[in-house]
């Protein structure tokens, strides 16, 4: 007697309907363990999507040049680091007049939230905010690293030669402080001193947990925020490589570096120099460590989950014995009673796979709708992966008891109460 996989199929699972609460006690451990990955995996995706749209920004052609790693706005960077030398702003034109595989050079001072000794803010009649970060730069920066604007323009070299208090400003500090619209041609004031709005970015794209810092930032003319803070010395250089040629420039721009810098051959650099495929590199690194940690955590849960299938595929094998026998000896083969029971265990744990990739989905979906900033999206590969996974945990555990109700006699199995 011959059975189809179809009909192994539908004895599966109408065993695990059956006894659906057992069934249901049994895979637990599984539910857990696939939701965990699933649930890790989609928000570890959605913010490494967010990061490649945030430094896709930053030009992909881009080389920068900083005093330390990190953000060049904050005080974060290792102590090692902050020992160094202050990037100087004479290294941009000597790079410009070196270097041949470079087209364009900017230049940028970061102005730490309390420069002037107290927190800086940006106020009009009515709304004042302290949310925001302040950068000075070239005229030619919205050339290196192209945004669109939702109002206005970027400001001009003349404008910067001439020292003027002119601004560009982000889309949600424009929002903060001019909450009607029509930023474009106003003024606000900004730690002691009046600015005029010439433009308003349209919101930035990517960004870490939702946020993208450019969204709050307030971009002035190099010249005016070296006259404003004369003591600050956070300079930071962007090189626009040639077309096809960023590995080139990098080496090139990184040879010149430590010649301006005085180092020997073996001296390590006392400068961070990096592209924006190399920072999300640093990243995937840093995901790939908890990716690891979400792994290990969830293997604990699909292990317990395992060998409670074992178990109860045992107990199944033992209650139905007599069912065993009475099958053989209508002319089932081994194979047949081994393609039952690797059915029902199978169907148990894809049961529960299913069960954690819903959860798992349903709970992605209450972060990104609880917590915005944090983006999250469900992987296939995560949700296609976890199935197969969960079934062949299935597979593997249900192999000794399957062998086992195989390997009854059908004269002991019929006479068995």
């Amino acid at each position: 007697m011959n059975i189809s996989p179809r009909e192994n199929l539908a004895m599966a699972m109408d065993s695990v309907w059956a006894h659906r609460f057992r069934s249901m006690l049994t895979i637990i451990g599984i539910v857990i363990g696939i939701t965990t990955v699933v649930v890790v995996a989609s928000l570890l995706t959605g913010l490494r999507a967010g990061i490649v749209t945030f430094f896709a920004e930053l030009g992909p052609d881009n080389i920068f040049i900083f005093k330390t790693s990190g953000d060049p706005s904050s005080d974060f960077a290792p102590i090692k680091e902050r020992r160094r030398r202050a990037i100087k702003p004479e290294y941009a034109d000597m790079i410009a007049r070196s270097a041949t595989t470079v087209q364009a050079i900017g230049l940028a001072l970061y102005i730490p939230p309390a420069a002037s000794g107290t927190i800086i803010t940006a106020k009009v009649p009515g709304f004042e905010t302290d949310n925001l970060n302040m950068v000075g730069v070239t005229a030619n920066d919205n050339d290196l690293a192209p945004r669109d604007f939702d109002q206005g323009r970027f400001f001009t070299q003349e404008e910067d030669d001439r020292v003027l208090h002119v601004a560009v400003i982000g889309y949600d500090l424009a929002k903060a402080l001019y909450p009607s619209g029509d930023a474009v041609g106003r003024t606000f004031m900004l730690d002691g001193a009046e600015f005029t709005v010439v433009g308003v970015f349209a919101k930035a794209k990517g960004g870490f947990f939702g946020q993208n810092a450019a969204d709050s930032q307030i971009e002035m003319p190099l010249k005016t925020a070296e006259s404003r803070y004369p003591q600050l010395d956070r300079f930071m250089i962007t090189c626009q490589a040639k077309p096809g040629m960023r590995k080139d420039a990098y080496d090139e721009v990184d040879g010149i570096m430590r010649r301006l810098r005085g180092l020997k051959k073996d001296d390590e650099d006392d400068f961070n120099i990096g592209t924006p495929d190399q920072i999300i590199e640093q990243f995937d690194k840093i995901t790939g460590l908890i990716g690891l940690v979400a792994i290990a955590i969830s293997a604990l849960g699909l292990l317990v989950g395992g060998i409670g299938v074992m178990n109860i595929m045992l107990v199944s094998v033992t209650e139905r014995t007599r069912e065993i026998g009475v099958r053989k000896a209508l002319g089932a083969r081994r194979i047949d009673i081994i393609a039952q029971f690797l059915a029902e265990a199978m169907a148990l744990t894809g049961a529960g796979g299913l069960l954690g990739i819903i959860t798992a989905v349903l709970l992605t979906m209450l972060v990104g709708a609880l917590v915005p900033a944090l983006p999250s999206s469900v992987p296939t590969w995560a949700v296609v992966t976890a199935f197969s996974v969960s079934v062949g945990i299935g597979l593997f555990f249900g192999v000794w008891p399957a062998v086992k109700a195989s390997r009854l006699d059908p004269v002991d199995a019929l006479r068995y109460e």
